[in-house]
């Protein structure tokens, strides 16, 4: 009897921590999978009943391909706010049944952002079928708000959901170069991931960024030989977005310039505060990339930094673009050091769980205030941790 309690006593003991990873990282049964699979489904479903084009957003750019295929200029549209390469992309929805489109646009997206999530978490070498990634892609689905208000938009912010995390995975495996091209072909359908070049400048990638940059100017060059007045994406387009765009989408607009006039600053120090913000992100990124630690988070980290920067400056922002950044974070949730395992990181999310109440802020032309405290807060919250020194340790910062 002593011989067996002096066996319990000296059995070493699990920490809790290291079994609920283990648990997460164990396979998920067929239920939670085929749930997991219905929702997506659902989603898919709710936005082809609800529209004809595959949302919204998609529909302007569809119905630029359309004039386009006519003979038309499809900067004659001030809403197609993309590169003239986006046009040939647009063009291959704008061929389809009307039917087929309605079904095939929504599925498409939802099956492209379950896409990055698997790249994100593969990139942290988190099994496809574990757990956390499971139960990790539903928490998106049913509790942030930003993940269903984009596959409603059918905004192709999705395809940048999907470039950001695939090439950090191609590049964590050493091959740059694909890494470029994956983020030279989302350049080209929707310019969102320019910010990442500064990560490809400071990693000394220049074959990657010759890709990057090569891919989307060769086919907008191409596509501009093609089509009447391309020259309208300077004269009309981009004074149109350095504007703020139109009455439609300032007040979704999430940067800071355009959220703190509506607060009574002045817009020359609103754009002086924004770019100050946005340069010290930028040092962040830099701060961060510097300590050089092994891992795929250095990647993550750097690169989510380099877009939250860029959001809080560029015009227009939106709630949605958070669908680039977060879930690549929340793929690290597991990494010992994560930004995700402080407290700060989930109260900066609170703000986009669906039908959380703030008053005042309910009507929809006054969300933007709310989608700047998450994105400010988001972007606080990863700068302390990318500009943390490397001597420090995690449990050493209040904020991380």
């Amino acid at each position: 009897m002593q011989l067996r309690g002096a066996l319990r006593t000296t059995a070493p003991q699990v920490p809790p921590t290291t079994a609920l990873r283990a648990w997460l990282m164990g396979p998920a049964g067929p239920v939670p999978v085929a749930f997991l699979a219905g929702v997506l489904l659902a989603r898919a479903a709710h936005v082809a009943v609800k529209f004809t084009q595959g949302g919204m957003d998609n529909g302007f750019v569809v119905h630029a391909g359309q004039v386009w295929l006519h003979g038309g200029a499809p900067y004659a549209d001030r809403r197609f706010l993309y590169l003239p390469s986006a046009v040939l992309f647009a063009a291959a929805q704008a061929v389809l049944p009307p039917l087929v489109l309605r079904v095939a646009a929504p599925v498409v997206c939802v099956a492209v952002l379950g896409a990055g999530w698997w790249c994100a978490v593969r990139l942290f070498r988190v099994p496809a079928r574990s757990r956390f990634a499971v139960l990790g892609l539903l928490g998106l689905v049913l509790l942030w708000a930003p993940f269903g208000h984009l596959v409603e938009l059918g905004n192709w912010t999705a395809v940048s959901a999907l470039a950001l995390p695939w090439a950090l995975l191609l590049a964590d495996r050493g091959r740059w170069g694909a890494a470029g091209v994956v983020l030279g072909v989302s350049v080209a359908v929707k310019p969102l991931l320019l910010p990442v070049v500064v990560l490809f400048v400071l990693a000394r990638q220049w074959r990657a960024l010759a890709w990057m940059l090569s891919l989307p100017t060769a086919l907008s060059l191409g596509a501009a030989l093609m089509m009447p007045n391309p020259g309208g994406f300077f004269t009309r387009t981009l004074p149109f977005l350095l504007k703020g765009g139109d009455a439609l989408m300032r007040p979704f607009d999430c940067s800071l310039p355009a959220v703190l006039p509506r607060l009574g600053v002045p817009p020359a120090l609103a754009e002086l505060v924004a770019v100050a913000a946005a340069a010290a992100g930028v040092t962040c990124a830099w701060l961060r990339w510097r300590r050089a630690d092994p891992g795929p988070a250095r990647l993550a980290d750097t690169a989510a930094m380099l877009m939250l920067a860029s959001y809080l400056v560029s015009r227009p922002s939106y709630e949605h673009y958070l669908v680039v950044v977060v879930p690549l974070l929340l793929a690290g949730a597991l990494e010992a050091g994560s930004v995700t395992r402080s407290p700060w990181f989930w109260g900066a999310l609170i703000p986009q769980v669906p039908e959380f109440a703030f008053p005042h802020l309910d009507a929809s032309t006054r969300r933007a205030f709310k989608d700047t405290v998450t994105l400010c807060a988001l972007a606080l919250v990863l700068a302390v941790r990318c500009a943390r020194s490397s001597s420090r340790r995690p449990a050493d910062s209040a904020l991380t």
